[in-house]
């Protein structure tokens, strides 16, 4: 009987063993789990946590007009990726994502879509600002970061909606810095982080962060022969990004520093073969035309004669106006500066106070 019953026992219990071995793995606490991750996926699955209610999905819709019918359809021009900067609602995201847009569309992390209007833009440094309509329950601004002190090698983190498949992570390093970039307005944007982090058609606009969380820069471009991620992304520096958002909600443009000066552009002077930048035209009364700088003027045979080209401000070299104009962001207004004038192969030097640039 006894060995009839312990049979009895065991085929009662076996059944119960392969249930209890499906269900071990939700069995077992959090902690354990948490215990079999790196401590760097950690991290990452951290700062995802932090910033998932931050990253929002942009869309340009651009009317156009029927040829026939002169009605007007909404159509999407493209998409991109944005980042909430402040509690107010404002959206920071690249210039070149919403350029020529008549209307924006912007998709929450809960992916409710609501309208945004166009704040401001910069297109020379790639950025603008898009304000986001209706509540802002469960949007949260991202953590400001620095990029002043970022050293080759660390570890970043990009989030964005490349491919239009949002909320999408990719990690690497920063590869390199301080490299220029052609930018969307026509100058070189500078001082431009380098990242191996995967950055596809998309990705525009979206958060680069650092290990803790914080935003270093925005991500912006790569160079890719195929169009899609190489390894080499670009983000613009988010010390840029300080220094240009705050003019862009308070004023809709960029108040900077000039020289009361009309100037040649670089397509017209790399044709001219000039070394410099050739002043267009000074207005009449200005402290620069009573200061001897001359414009352009004709000759007596009515072509047009170069008269006065900046070499240097401060001793700085000056070669082109995409090099005068990165060199007067590290200006104020008010602040004088002191040009090298070059005419009839004759340098002389010249003192100006900057004004603000129309």
């Amino acid at each position: 009987m006894l060995v009839k019953i312990g049979q009895k026992r065991r085929r009662a219990i076996f059944p119960i063993i392969p249930v209890i071995l499906l269900w071990l793995p939700f069995l077992i606490n959090s902690e354990g789990l948490k215990a079999q991750l790196t401590e760097d996926e950690k991290n990452t699955i951290e700062v995802v946590k932090k910033t998932q209610n931050s990253v929002v999905f942009i869309t340009n819709i651009q009317l156009v007009r029927d040829f026939f019918s002169w009605t007007e359809e909404a159509v999407p021009r493209g998409s991109g990726s944005g980042f909430v900067w402040d509690d107010q609602g404002h959206i920071i995201t690249n210039y070149h994502v919403i350029e020529e847009g008549d209307r924006f569309n912007v998709t929450l992390p809960n992916q409710e879509e609501r309208s945004a209007k166009l704040i401001g833009k910069e297109p020379n440094r790639d950025i603008a600002v898009l304000k986001v309509e209706g509540s802002l329950k469960g949007l949260y601004p991202v953590k400001i970061g620095s990029s002043s002190n970022l050293l080759v090698g660390q570890k970043v983190i990009a989030i964005g909606n490349p491919f239009g498949f949002d909320h999408t992570v990719t990690t690497g390093i920063v590869s390199a810095l301080g490299r220029s970039m052609p930018g969307v307005g026509g100058v070189t944007i500078r001082d431009m982080i380098q990242t191996d982090a995967s950055i596809n058609p998309g990705n525009s606009g979206g958060p680069l962060l650092n290990s803790s969380g914080e935003l270093i820069g925005m991500n912006t471009m790569i160079i890719s022969p195929s169009g899609a991620s190489s390894g080499v992304g670009f983000a613009i520096p988010v010390d840029i990004i300080k220094k240009i958002v705050p003019q862009l909600i308070k004023y809709g443009r960029v108040i900077r520093p000039g020289l009361g000066l009309s100037l040649l552009s670089d397509r017209y002077g790399q044709q001219l073969g000039i070394d410099g930048v050739a002043i267009v035209e000074v207005p009449v009364g200005s402290e620069a035309y009573k200061k001897g700088l001359r414009g352009l003027t004709r000759s007596r045979f009515g072509r047009l004669a170069i008269q006065d080209i900046i070499k240097e401000i401060d001793g700085k070299k000056v070669h082109s106006y995409d090099d005068l104009y990165n060199l007067l962001d590290n200006y104020n207004i008010g602040d004088k500066v002191t040009l090298t004038v070059e005419r009839d192969n004759r340098k002389r030097k010249v003192e100006l106070t900057l004004v603000q640039e129309d």
